[in-house]
């Protein structure tokens, strides 16, 4: 209350005063007045009528770039009427740090004249000693004789100086006082008017470095979008295009303000599309998104590397039978006085495809130059040489064609100043940038000079050459051209100007349109997936990669008894054929002890040195692989995820690949088996009852094949012909009147050797031929190699059974004994070599190749990671799509409103 009561009074004394004061015609101006009278001024007096000044708007519409603001002025909107009360708390603080600058200047003044009258003042007081003087030393009694606090005194600064090197506690006032009213609640317009000049003008400039990086980091975003799942977004860019060797890459270097892109003399630099990104910044750098490395532009061996990886990178991204890619490059430039905007490099458009080039180039390049500009808001700077004649331009049409109207094409000339050399009439210049020579419609036209063609040339001569023609072109002295309209710095100011226009205008529409995909997609994952988590890509990748290498560490918990079964059993199965064949049946077929042993060891011998070791490795390699992938493809009940089976399959397939088994075990596994081959002693019954088991279901697996093998030889019996009416074909006929013939010939002779005589195989086919029965002599000895066959391995069954008692006579050496059992120990020995053998594998398995085998699928793991058209080709379908777009757009929808909150508190 005492406020208003004194601010009242305050206005009294104020209108007394502009009514009654004699000397002073007419009212007093508002800025004579009490601070306090005039905030109240506004609202009380009765005549006084104040209007807002009204804003330059943003940006003017155009025909041409004539009327273009350069530069435009951006008042903080002021609040008239009453202000809001203000605290003076800075000043009181201000007060008293004041207070303590005197305290400090007064103790320096004095400091010299104090100290020596204090010393003045301890001598007097200290009492007479001279009769204790031989006890203190004569330097204190003369201490004021050594030194002279005069002098001191003199040489301590005066308070002047001392002035000077106190800080200046009014701008500590000023800052707090800025600290107050930024941390004080009130509307924007209060805090922007309560703020210096100079200080909005340094956030300002902070908050646009960071807006254009924001604004990239959001294209780079969509641009990894598009190239995965095409689709477009309408965000603005400013994309170049040109004719090949139009200028349109030196245009680009002339608003960069350095050399960073490759050049070749008539060959086709620019490969992909290079999104470049400028920035105002203290130094001049240029970066790329995916890596940390500053180029410094300053430095000629750093623009060279930087145009060398842009090289690399473009080479890169052009798959096999291509020359240009679609694929984007995103580098960062920064320096002092570049303009904020972001400018697309498109491979220049060509006529006609020349030798080198694949036959659809100039079709891909029409694509990926249709695809920037079909963008609504995207802002295309059309280059066209103006050393050559316009009608034989390519790009022009296709300019108009994606932006018939004009309205968001910028039209550059380049080459001017050899233009002006070349053609005869000058007013061909000026109908180019008018745009009466050919039927294209632009928003501004502007001509600029890039160089006199030469590639060492720097950017200050460029640009030093670029004035100095125009400033004595006879395009700008017979008025031709504006002077707006020509230079790349006035290029640049207005492409930027024109960018940030569209931003503004558009951006919050692609934010919504973003919402609303998100919903969408959002809304579809909780139809199809509502008890699935949204895992993209590469969280998918993570959670396959540690379920893969679960599945190989649990290779490393099979029991050994396991592994030596597989083993010893695989084994055998490799190699029972060769045993049964090659060795057993030649061995048994001769009629004496003596030679059945002796032939037995030489074929083991051989086999031991030549195929064994080799087949044994063999045998384990295939038995870990088989072990590896029925931990990996085995159903988990529930929890199995068959989203992950490709993967794991290639993930299985590339290990096994890269897996070599070491190629010492050979050796020593050669040695281990031809030792237990050698052993013949069986040391107690129940090995040899198990020798004998192990050689019946060899002989009788051995029978079972042959069985079938004369089956399918002499055709169906009587009984399945009866029941499931099958008959026998011709061929089969003779082969049973054959089987008959050689049966009876058994019969008589259950001895019989192995092989047919020749007169036995005559008698056989006139036997035959008497019942009308024509055969071949090869025919009857194939039918008698599987009849002989049978009947020897039955009779090996059947003295398998006699040597089941046969134990004690082994032990005796057979001494007195009709009965002999070599077969048995071949069998038992055969047996015995396969343990040994399948234990020694599993050692080296669990102790060597497993870890190694673990070793190579986390390798390929990793290569896998860092391949993303692996990880695209191996983990597929909706469900990955869906969660990959939802990513997408959160994070697109998530720097968007970043960005407009930034845009926003720029405004």
């Amino acid at each position: 209350m005492w406020r208003l009561r004194r601010a009242a009074v305050a206005c009294e004394v104020c209108q007394s005063l502009v009514k009654h004061s004699s000397g002073i015609k007419g009212s007093l101006p508002l800025q004579k007045l009490h601070l306090v009278s005039r905030s109240i001024y506004h609202s009380h007096h009765p005549t006084l009528k104040l209007q807002r000044p009204q804003l330059r708007t943003s940006f003017q519409q155009f025909s041409s770039l004539t009327n273009l603001p350069l530069r435009k002025l951006k008042f903080s909107p002021i609040k008239y009427g009453y202000q809001p009360r203000r605290n003076f708390w800075p000043a009181r603080l201000a007060t008293r740090l004041l207070k303590l600058r005197y305290l400090i200047l007064g103790s320096a003044v004095g400091g010299g004249y104090t100290a020596k009258k204090t010393f003045d003042q301890w001598k007097d007081m200290i009492p007479d000693l001279s009769e204790y003087k031989w006890i203190v030393p004569d330097i204190v009694w003369e201490i004021d004789e050594y030194i002279d606090f005069e002098k001191i005194r003199k040489a301590l600064p005066s308070s002047e100086d001392l002035v000077k090197l106190a800080p200046d506690f009014d701008k500590i006032v000023e800052s707090l006082s800025l600290l107050k009213d930024f941390f004080t609640s009130g509307s924007p317009e209060e805090t922007a008017f309560r703020a210096t000049d100079r200080g909005s003008e340094s956030d300002k400039h902070f908050r646009k470095k960071s807006l254009i990086d924001m604004y990239s980091e959001v294209l780079d975003v969509l641009s990894d979008y598009d190239a995965s799942y095409n689709t477009q977004d309408h965000l603005p860019r400013v994309v170049v295009v040109g004719d090949q060797s139009a200028g349109k890459t030196s245009v680009l270097e002339m608003i960069a303000q350095a050399r960073i892109f490759p050049r070749g003399s008539g060959e086709m630099m620019t490969r992909s599309p290079v999104k470049v990104t400028l920035s105002e910044g203290p130094h001049h750098v240029a970066l790329f998104k995916d890596s940390s490395r500053e180029f410094d532009l300053t430095k000629e061996e750093d623009l060279a590397a930087l145009r060398h990886e842009i090289e690399l990178r473009m080479r890169k991204n052009v798959k096999e039978g291509c020359t240009v890619s679609p694929e984007t490059i995103s580098l960062n430039v920064k320096g002092p006085g570049l303009q904020r905007m972001v400018l697309v490099d498109l491979p220049g458009v060509i006529n006609t495809v020349t030798s080198g080039m694949a036959p659809d180039t100039k079709e891909t390049i029409f694509s990926i130059s249709k695809a920037y500009m079909q963008n609504p808001n995207a802002i295309i700077l059309c280059i066209q040489d103006g050393s050559v004649d316009a009608e034989r331009s390519i790009v022009t049409d296709l300019v108009s064609q994606m932006d018939p109207h004009g309205r968001r094409t910028i039209f550059v000339l380049t080459k001017v100043d050899l233009a002006e050399k070349n053609v005869a009439s000058p007013s061909r210049i000026q109908q180019i940038i008018e745009g009466k020579l050919f039927p294209m419609k632009a928003l501004g036209y502007f001509a600029v000079v890039t160089g006199k063609g030469n590639s060492s040339e720097s950017i200050e001569a460029i640009r030093e050459y670029e004035e100095e023609f125009f400033q004595n072109s006879k395009l700008l002295k017979t008025s031709m051209l504006k002077a707006h309209q020509v230079t790349t710095r006035n290029l640049s100011l207005a492409v930027s100007d024109c960018f940030w226009k569209m931003v503004r205008e558009s951006v919050e529409q692609q934010a919504d349109s973003f919402k609303a995909t998100r919903f969408n997609l959002e809304t579809e994952w909780k139809n199809n997936y509502p008890r699935l988590r949204e895992l993209d890509r590469n969280e998918l990748f993570e959670k396959a990669k540690n379920e893969i290498l679960d599945e190989v560490i649990s290779l490393s918990q099979v029991t050994p008894k396991h592994w030596e079964e597989i083993l010893q059993q695989s084994l055998w199965e490799r190699v029972s054929t060769h045993v049964i064949e090659n060795i057993y049946l030649p061995a048994a077929q001769t009629m004496n002890s003596g030679t059945f042993n002796t032939t037995v060891d030489i074929k083991l011998k051989q086999w031991t040195d030549k195929q064994l070791p080799n087949k044994a490795v063999e045998v384990a390699w295939e038995t870990l692989q088989e072990e590896f992938s029925r931990f990996m493809t085995e159903p988990k009940g529930k929890e199995h995820d068959d989203i992950f089976d490709k993967l794991k399959e290639a993930v299985k397939e590339e290990s096994i690949k890269r897996h070599k088994w070491n190629d010492f075990a050979e050796d020593s596994l050669r040695v281990i088996q031809h030792n237990a081959l050698e052993d013949r002693s069986i040391s107690d019954k129940q090995q040899w009852d198990a020798a004998i088991y192990f050689m019946e279901e060899a002989l009788q697996a051995r029978l079972k094949d042959t069985e079938n093998a004369i089956e399918n030889m002499v055709g169906p019996d009587w009984k399945k012909r009866w029941l499931y009416w099958k008959n026998r074909t011709q061929e089969q006929c003779v082969h049973n009147e054959t089987k008959n013939e050689l049966e009876k010939m058994l019969k008589c002779n259950e001895e019989h050797p192995a092989y047919l005589a020749s007169d036995e195989i005559t008698t056989v086919r006139k036997n035959l031929e008497s019942r009308g029965v024509e055969v071949d002599p090869s025919l009857i000895k194939d039918t008698w190699h599987q009849v002989y066959r049978r009947h020897f391995l039955k009779t090996a069954l059947n003295h398998c059974n006699l040597c089941r008692r046969g134990f004690y006579y082994y032990q005796r050496h057979f001494v007195d004994s009709e009965l002999e059992c070599n077969d048995v120990v071949l069998f038992w020995r055969i047996q015995r070599m396969l343990a040994i053998t399948a234990n020694t594998l599993r050692q080296q398995l669990t102790n060597t190749e497993v870890r190694r085998l673990e070793k190579n699928v986390k390798e390929v793991l990793e290569d896998f990671a860092e391949d993303g058209e692996k990880k695209i080709k191996l983990l597929t379908g909706k469900r990955v799509q869906l969660a990959e777009d939802l990513k997408k757009v959160r994070e697109i929808q998530e720097k968007l409103d970043a960005f407009i909150e930034a845009l926003h508190q720029e405004k």
